[in-house]
């Protein structure tokens, strides 16, 4: 069974972060802002340069400023970039940034164009990064994005090399994580990215959670993976009354652009931008995600 959430050396209430823009460029104070918001406010570590985070619209450049802001912003919290690239090159490039910058660990995900064409494809290409990565890997399962899953074969078979240190799953298949942790030793960090089942991932041995609402209500989400563990009543309410008509709205809407929209109403950040292809949400959009949120505001003040 994968760390119980109190043996996590990463700790158990990780965020994925967005990346905040102005006038077009990243906007690298608002990333040690939104930073140091919220670790000060009950998470316990940060994901820069993710799904959240628009991995995929920064250059190498802005990657290297976006993960160094965010170390310097976490004074000794972890900091785990997302490193995900099509290529091992690619990867281990952007592992190579993350170390230089100081980073504890990375995520890596499936290559995202060309998937495997037969049986260990996905095996070969994980190897090879761990055969050369300067940090620990924390692979990251979402199939909705990379077009192919994190299988449990696959995690079984390298889940015992040094460097391999768990993996975040964001497929929405519970069975499917419930399946890994069976396969897995306690030493396996495993971390819920889908929010919506974020209780029932915690009540049944996962590691803790990486999840977008963590951005702007980190307390609750903390609260919500410690009660997963010692108070189930009051975790179900946090899970279905809050924490899911916040990740159903990110779902409608995007999580770069609903999350952005709900940190600069909260006085966050100041500006919502994306990149395209996403777009900033209109005012109509906004409306129904501020009518979610005000019905959380109680629960999570921060």
């Amino acid at each position: 069974m994968p760390t119980a959430p109190a043996d996590s050396e990463y700790g158990t209430t990780l965020v994925p972060t967005v990346t905040p823009f102005s006038d077009g460029s990243v906007d690298a104070e608002a990333v040690a802002d939104l930073s140091e918001f919220v670790l000060s406010n009950g998470a316990d570590g940060l994901i820069p340069c993710g799904t959240t985070g628009e991995f995929a619209s920064l250059s190498l450049d802005e990657y290297e400023t976006v993960v160094s802001a965010s170390v310097d912003a976490a004074d000794g919290a972890p900091v785990l970039p997302g490193a995900g690239h099509t290529s091992v090159a690619g990867t281990l490039e952007r592992i190579d940034i993350a170390a230089d910058c100081g980073a504890d660990a990375v995520l890596v995900v499936l290559p995202y164009f060309h998937g495997e064409n037969g049986a260990g494809g996905n095996e070969r290409f994980v190897r090879a990064v761990l055969a050369e990565t300067e940090l620990p890997l924390i692979l990251y399962n979402i199939p909705s994005c990379v077009g192919q899953t994190i299988d449990a074969d696959l995690i079984e078979a390298v889940a015992d090399h040094p460097d391999l240190a768990g993996m975040k799953d964001t497929s929405g298949d519970l069975t499917h994580l419930l399946e890994i942790i069976r396969r897995t030793g306690e030493d396996f960090h495993l971390f819920q990215g889908w929010d919506s089942q974020l209780v029932p991932a915690i009540s049944m041995g996962a590691t803790g959670g990486i999840n977008a609402v963590t951005n702007y209500f980190p307390g609750m989400m903390a609260e919500t993976i410690d009660a997963a563990a010692n108070d189930l009543d009051r975790a179900r309410d946090l899970q279905l009354d809050h924490i899911a008509p916040l990740f159903n709205a990110s779902l409608e809407f995007g999580f770069a652009p609903t999350t952005k929209t709900i940190l600069v109403e909260r006085g966050v950040i100041d500006d919502d931008a994306v990149r395209p292809p996403l777009v900033e949400l209109d005012d109509d959009q906004k409306a129904a995600v501020r009518d979610v949120l005000d019905a959380t505001r109680g629960v999570a003040a921060e």
